[in-house]
């Protein structure tokens, strides 16, 4: 799969694409992706998506702006395993910003080469969103090629989006959020070098960096683990703050991995959150926290031997 920054191409060959966020990459998006890919086999197109780094929510109300589902990095595996050829990631700035509905689906037909476009069917563009299916409509027989709007997945009469999976994870519901992502919610990142808190306290923790602008859930977890060369990992994960040992702490995503000692710093790990245990809580001492923690492990282990 091609990555390319901006709305360019070397290749002039014409592609069959699509635009949006896709964050989380949830059925919703699945289903267009997979209907884009079809029209491209059918057409010979090669396939491209169009996505914005940051989120334009991100760009305009940064402190009002929704928790990430997926990094950017999690979003382009997930294209890749769904055979896209190309992802455009455009920095959405001032100058983007700016950009009229029609002057961006100009440089769709002139700079990415666009012979079909394939939306959601609330997709809106443009300086001010003022950009529509209709506009798309107009500007595609202009330049002769062809545009299509595609229905929102329902799943048992419910619009399947990215707000609906935030509010699930939100509320701990993970079976919810699984069933409109089609998966487990799952982050992943690098393990990297922590406090060694966890060590001291008798359950040394995997450490992942966390590159969402703020994490769309928080707790305590049952979860399954994945890292390249060391198969599939059961444990227990925090993710929060850590308010008996940090004041004021940035989100902190820690795994301990069960019955496993293996230095794992710098290799990529992606957690699948299973199962919410509790809520992150303060704790008087160390030693009430730890007690706790010896409860979430058994808890997380009796959660496997029911579900294996």
């Amino acid at each position: 799969m091609q990555i390319l920054r901006g709305l360019h191409s070397p290749d002039s060959r014409p592609v069959a694409l699509t635009i949006g966020n896709f964050d989380g990459v949830h059925l919703g998006h699945r289903a267009l992706l997979e209907a884009l890919r079809a029209v491209a086999i059918r057409q010979e197109l090669l396939t491209a998506v169009v996505i914005f780094e940051p989120h334009p929510r991100e760009f305009f109300t940064p402190q009002q702006a929704p928790a990430r589902l997926t990094s950017l990095r999690e979003k382009l595996e997930q294209f890749r395993a769904l055979g896209m050829d190309r992802v455009h990631v455009c920095r959405f700035d001032t100058r983007f910003a700016q950009m009229s509905a029609p002057d961006f689906m100009h440089a769709l037909r002139r700079d990415v080469h666009a012979g079909f476009v394939l939306i959601g069917d609330d997709f809106r563009f443009g300086k001010g969103r003022t950009g529509d299916f209709a506009l798309m409509e107009k500007v595609a027989g202009q330049e002769n090629f062809e545009v299509r709007a595609m229905h929102s997945v329902l799943i048992e009469g419910v619009r399947v989006s990215s707000t609906g999976i935030r509010i699930a994870l939100a509320a701990g519901q993970l079976e919810e959020a699984r069933h409109y992502l089609g998966t487990h919610y799952s982050m992943s990142g690098r393990v990297v070098h922590g406090d060694g808190m966890g060590r001291k306290l008798g359950f040394p923790t995997a450490n992942i960096r966390i590159k969402h602008n703020q994490p769309p859930l928080s707790g305590i977890y049952v979860v399954r683990a994945h890292a390249e060369g060391l198969g599939v990992l059961e444990g227990v994960a925090s993710l929060g703050v850590r308010p008996t040992v940090k004041q004021d702490g940035k989100p902190v995503l820690e795994v301990h991995l069960f019955e496993f000692d293996r230095d794992i710093y710098g290799k990529h790990l992606r957690v699948e959150f299973l199962q919410k245990i509790r809520d992150e809580a303060r704790y008087p001492d160390l030693e009430s926290l730890t007690k706790q923690i010896a409860l979430d492990v058994a808890h997380a282990k009796n959660w496997f031997e029911q579900h294996e």
